[in-house]
C-alpha cells in the first residue's frame, strides 16, 4: 500500500488487500521482535521457571547447552526428544519474545513465524492442500497465540501440523491464559493437547510463571485525552508522520468488513493510531475484531492516542468473565502499553 510520510489518514477508509505470497512473505517475528534473542531476553528473578524455560529452549534451538539448576537438572544432558515445545504461560511473561529467539536461533533453511490466526487465513487463501505443499520440508513453524476458540479452525492447523511433523518439521507454539486461570494456567497446557490430541504426544509443554512486564512499572491505566489536547498531540504527530485520525465507532464497523489477517495493513505505514470518543463495546464479536486488530498495533509498536471511555475499560464485566476472558485481558495490557508509548 502506497502511503504520505506525514498527514491525517482515515484507517476506516482503507480496503487493504494481501495475497497469498504477501502472507507468506510475512511469516516473520513482528517488528518488536525482530531482533529478539535469549541473550536479551530478561528472566524474572522472582520466577525460576522463565531462566528453565530460556535455557532448554536454547537447547531446543540448537545453541549451547547451559548449565540447568532447579526443575532440570536430572535432565542436563538431554535436549527435548519431541519435536514440537509449547510455551505455557500468563501474558506478558515473554512467551513470544522466546518463541523469536527459537525462530532467529534455529539454523534453518526454511523457517516460519506468524500467528494462529495469520497460518488459517493462508489456508482459506491457498486452500489446504497448497498450504502443506507450501511449507512441507520446512525446518521450523512458530506459532504464536494457537487458539483454541474455533474448533473448526484447530482442526484443520492440527492436521496441517500433523502432516508437517511427518516431513520432518520443528514446531514452536505459544498460547495465552491469564495468571489467575485455574491451576495457575495449566489448564491451558492440558485444553492445548486435548484440542490437538492428533498432535499431542509431538509437544513438549514448558511452563513459564510470572507477572505480566508491561504492567510491572506502570499503574495499569489506558491515558485518556480531553478533545483539546487530542487536537493538539495529534496535529503535532501528523506534522512528523502519517497519523490515523476515526471515530471509534467507525473505525470497529469497518473491521468487521476486513478479514483480520488483513489488519496489518489496515495500520500500513501509521506512526500513531487515533481514536475519537470510545465507547465500551455490547457486541462480542466486535470486541473480539478489536483485539485482533490491537494485537497487531500493539506488535508494530504503533501509539495510540483517545478520547471518550479509557481503552481499558472497553470490554463489560459480562465478557471478561466469560470464555474469552484471556484475549480480553491481553488486549487490556496491550492498550494501556499502546497509550503510554
Amino acid at each position: 500500500m502506497t502511503t504520505t510520510s506525514t498527514g491525517f489518514v482515515k484507517l476506516s477508509d482503507r480496503s487493504p488487500e494481501l495475497s497469498g505470497a504477501e502472507m507468506v512473505a510475512a511469516l516473520v517475528p513482528p517488528p518488536q521482535f525482530s531482533e529478539a534473542t535469549f541473550d536479551t531476553y530478561r528472566a524474572d528473578a522472582d520466577y525460576p521457571s522463565q531462566q528453565e524455560a530460556k535455557e532448554l529452549l536454547r537447547t531446543f534451538a540448537g545453541g549451547a547447552p547451559m548449565e540447568r539448576t532447579g526443575l532440570f537438572r536430572r535432565a542436563k544432558k538431554q535436549a527435548p526428544l519431541k519435536p514440537g515445545v509449547y510455551l505455557d504461560g500468563g501474558f506478558g511473561v515473554g512467551k513470544t519474545h522466546l518463541l523469536a529467539a527459537v525462530y532467529h536461533a534455529m539454523p534453518a533453511r526454511r523457517k516460519y513465524f506468524g500467528s494462529f490466526i495469520e497460518y488459517t487465513a493462508l489456508v482459506g487463501a491457498m486452500g489446504y492442500q497448497n498450504t502443506v505443499a507450501l511449507f512441507r520440508g520446512a525446518d521450523l513453524l512458530c506459532i504464536d497465540e494457537f487458539e483454541l476458540d474455533d474448533p473448526g479452525d484447530t482442526m484443520v492447523m492440527t492436521r496441517l501440523l500433523a502432516e508437517l511433523v511427518a516431513s520432518g518439521t520443528r514446531l514452536a507454539a505459544t498460547s495465552n491464559t491469564p495468571p489467575n486461570a485455574l491451576g495457575e494456567g495449566r489448564f491451558a497446557a492440558q485444553d492445548f493437547l486435548r484440542e490437538i490430541h492428533a498432535m499431542s504426544d509431538s509437544f513438549q509443554t514448558i511452563r513459564i510463571d510470572g507477572t505480566d512486564y508491561r504492567h510491572r512499572a506502570v499503574d495499569g491505566h489506558a491515558v485518556v485525552l480531553t478533545d483539546a489536547e487530542y487536537e493538539e498531540e495529534m496535529q503535532t504527530r501528523a506534522e512528523a508522520g502519517l497519523v490515523s485520525d476515526d471515530e471509534f465507532g467507525e473505525l470497529v464497523t469497518r473491521l468487521a468488513q476486513v478479514h483480520p489477517s488483513r489488519y496489518i495493513r489496515v495500520i500500513d505505514g501509521i506512526s500513531t493510531v487515533g481514536l475519537r470518543n470510545v465507547t465500551p463495546f455490547i457486541d462480542q464479536s466486535a470486541a473480539l475484531r478489536f483485539v485482533a486488530f490491537i494485537d497487531r498495533v500493539y506488535d508494530a509498536q504503533v501509539p495510540i492516542r483517545a478520547t471518550g471511555t479509557s481503552l481499558d475499560l472497553v470490554f463489560p464485566e459480562e465478557m471478561l468473565t466469560g470464555g474469552y476472558r484471556k484475549k480480553y485481558l491481553r488486549a487490556i495490557s496491550r492498550l494501556v502499553a499502546c497509550t503510554l508509548a
